[in-house]
C-alpha cells in the first residue's frame, strides 16, 4: 500500500490537524510515513500545505513529485487548482465549494476548472453547520475523502477521538461531521 497525499488550504482552516489525524490512522493500520508541511504567512490567511507520504514500505522523501498524488483535498478552491497539478492520472481532487470572503478570485471560473478536472466539490460549510460547529469543515472534508485515502474509516474515526481526547463535546462534533462527509 502506497498513497500520496497532499492537503492544501489557508491558514487556520485545520489542514494540520486533517494530517495529524491521517498519521495516527495510519500508524494504526503500521504503516509509516513522512510528511512535509508549508505554513507560509499563515497567521495572516496565507497558503499552508501538507505533503503526505503513507506506504508499507520503507519512504525515503516528504516531498510528492508533480503528477503523483493519489490525492489533492483542499479547504479552498484556489487552493485546489494551485495543486491540482501534482495530481497522478488517476488522483482524487477534493475541495471546499465555497470561498473564503476574504480571498479575491472569480470563484465560477475556478470551481468551473475543478469540475473539469472532475474535482469533487464539497459543500463543506453547510455539513460542517449541520455537525454543530463550522470549525469542523475539515472534517468534513476528511470524511468525503476517506476513500481515497486508503485507510479504515474505523481507524479515522478512532484517530479523531484520538486526537480530541481532551475535549470530548469536540470529538463527537467532528465525528459527526466526518460522518457528513463520508455520506457526501
Amino acid at each position: 500500500m502506497k498513497k500520496n497525499i497532499i492537503l492544501c488550504g489557508v491558514g487556520g482552516q485545520g489542514i494540520l490537524t486533517i494530517s495529524k489525524i491521517i498519521v495516527i490512522a495510519a500508524m494504526k493500520e503500521g504503516l509509516q510515513f513522512k510528511q512535509a508541511e508549508v505554513h507560509g504567512m499563515s497567521q495572516r490567511g496565507g497558503s499552508v500545505y501538507a505533503h503526505l507520504h503513507l506506504s508499507d514500505k520503507k519512504i525515503f522523501s516528504p516531498i510528492i513529485p508533480i503528477g503523483e498524488a493519489d490525492l489533492v483535498l483542499s479547504m479552498e478552491p484556489l487552493e485546489a487548482l494551485r495543486h491540482a497539478h501534482f495530481l497522478a492520472k488517476k488522483g482524487s481532487l477534493v475541495s471546499a465549494s465555497g470561498k473564503l470572503p476574504n480571498i479575491q478570485y472569480d470563484e465560477l471560473a475556478v470551481l468551473a476548472e475543478i469540475k473539469r478536472l472532475k474535482g469533487a466539490l464539497v459543500d463543506s460549510r453547510a455539513l460542517a453547520e449541520n455537525a454543530g460547529s463550522l470549525l469542523s469543515e475539515n472534517m468534513v472534508l476528511l470524511g468525503a475523502s476517506a476513500g481515497a485515502l486508503g485507510l479504515k474509516e474505523s481507524n479515522l474515526e478512532e484517530a479523531i477521538k484520538e486526537a480530541f481526547s481532551s475535549k470530548k463535546e469536540i470529538a463527537e462534533t467532528n465525528l459527526k461531521a466526518f460522518g457528513l462527509g463520508l455520506k457526501g
